[in-house]
């Protein structure tokens, strides 16, 4: 284990205990207080002088929502963005490089105050749909429990809250909100969750600690690497990204433990929430948060569950793996960028690229990420031309076929955001043959091939049963 990982896992490990010694307090602002100069204190002791980038982030996302809310989703997304590009150059302008323990605050941050300016916009909107539709009752009912009305110092407070601040997940404002000023959190125990969340967390620690010491990214750079079989070159991303899901498996199951030890998330399994998002089924919530004590009230943590294991080791598409993996950040791209962007037809692509940026100026990034679109295609045309209409053993073996494939796309994306560097994920991927983007190539080739082939059966099929309802209007 890197000193930096062992640093992540002790700050993370700090923020349950924090969360659990914080939840008893009843005052909604003396929670805020706690949590949010928690959240301070752990980042300033680590980053020190490197605080002042969150500050003049916080500071100018304020400004800009105070100025216009009117507009503020998109003053602040400029914002945020921008000083994330000069946030990762910093060295170019004669100031000290940032720690990677701040990059991460920053990310999560950028998130958050975008986030929270969507939602001050769609509160104003919703607002003017009730006052156009006066009767309209799920309108008012989804105000009831999605608007917010932040001040200045409710955003510097929600900004800097412990909970989540250094690896996710992603809560909106009104989750935070609603974990400050709900009623029913101040009896339930935590632990009892946290128990069931962490149960594979030792097997997670112990895969991580046996193979990072012998995959490294450092070897797959060197002359010896490149000097070795084929085969082995292909073999190596395998247990690469093995090691970088236990990694992040472990970081993301602690982080959701700290948001569940302080009642962060928690709302009633009748509400139906989402990850990041939250309450889905408004009628049903306020129906039990009225009649229903809260002693028999049934809890879940699904708006602060962030990563869904079995979901990533299992499913046979890259779409169905993604869906599973970092599912608030996946909420927050699909919510605040893929549903805005006026033309569907780019909308993926914009997607992929936000997220690259988000995640770093590094080449590797955008090389995986862009690598997502021909892929999702690829696994789109093969669906269509062998699975959608086969039987269901023949449905079974597809899909276990489709899972070893997709498994493969992940591990070759993966060396991307390991290797970050263009010239080093281009040399590991062409000493591989560029495998995946082969496959991809091969996807799309076949399944259109397959699909022109069954295309005049299936319109012949078409005519014929036209032709049988005509005849039969004649008889009639």
């Amino acid at each position: 284990m890197t000193p930096e990982d062992f640093l992540y896992a002790l700050l993370l490990i700090i923020s349950v205990v924090i969360g659990y010694y914080i939840k008893p307090i009843k005052d909604a602002r003396k929670k805020q207080w706690a949590l949010a100069v928690s959240g301070v204190l752990l980042i300033s002791g680590i980053v020190r002088v490197h605080l002042l980038h969150s500050i003049i982030t916080v500071a100018g996302n304020c400004a800009l929502i105070k100025a216009s809310r009117r507009i503020c989703h998109i003053t602040c997304f400029i914002w945020c963005f921008a000083y994330l590009a000069f946030f990762r150059c910093t060295e170019y302008f004669g100031l000290p490089k940032v720690p990677p323990l701040a990059n991460a605050v920053q990310l999560i941050l950028t998130l958050k105050s975008i986030g929270l300016a969507f939602e001050i916009v769609d509160t104003d909107h919703n607002k003017k749909s009730i006052k156009d539709a006066t009767f309209d009752k799920d309108k008012k009912l989804k105000a009831k429990f999605t608007d917010i009305n932040p001040s200045s110092l409710d955003i510097v407070l929600y900004s800097y809250c412990i909970l989540g601040i250094f690896t996710g997940p992603f809560y909106k404002y009104r989750v935070y909100h609603d974990m400050l000023h709900a009623k029913y959190l101040e009896n339930f125990d935590p632990l009892k969750y946290m128990g069931k969340r962490i149960k594979a967390l030792p097997l997670y620690v112990l895969i991580y600690l046996v193979l990072n010491e012998t995959y490294t990214v450092q070897y797959a750079t060197t002359d010896e690497f490149f000097a070795r079989s084929f085969l082995y070159r292909i073999f190596y991303m395998c247990p690469m990204f093995l090691v970088f899901r236990m990694r992040m498996y472990v970081g993301w199951i602690l982080a959701e433990s700290s948001c569940m030890c302080a009642g962060l998330g928690a709302y009633p399994t009748v509400a139906k929430t989402r990850p990041g998002h939250g309450p889905m089924d408004y009628a049903a919530l306020e129906e039990q948060l009225e009649r229903t004590s809260v002693d028999d009230m049934q809890i879940d943590f699904e708006t602060v569950h962030n990563i869904d294991a079995y979901m990533c080791e299992s499913v046979s598409t890259v779409r169905e793996g993604m869906r599973g993996w970092n599912m608030s950040v996946q909420y927050w791209l699909a919510f605040f960028i893929y549903k805005r962007v006026p033309v569907k037809s780019i909308r993926l692509s914009v997607t992929m690229l936000v997220s690259a940026f988000w995640h770093g100026i590094h080449p590797g990034y955008y090389l995986s990420f862009l690598t997502v679109p021909p892929t999702l295609f690829g696994e789109q045309m093969m669906d269509a031309a062998f699975r959608r209409n086969a039987s269901a053993p023949v449905q079974r073996a597809y899909d276990w076929v489709m899972w070893f494939f997709r498994m493969r796309a992940f591990e070759y994306m993966c060396m991307g955001f390991l290797l970050l560097r263009f010239d080093r994920t281009i040399a590991y991927w062409s000493s591989i043959y560029f495998a995946q983007h082969i496959v991809i190539i091969l996807f799309i080739t076949v399944g259109y091939l397959v699909k022109q082939r069954t295309a005049p059966k299936t319109s012949a099929s078409i005519a014929s049963s036209s032709e049988i309802r005509t005849d039969s209007k004649k008889i009639e």
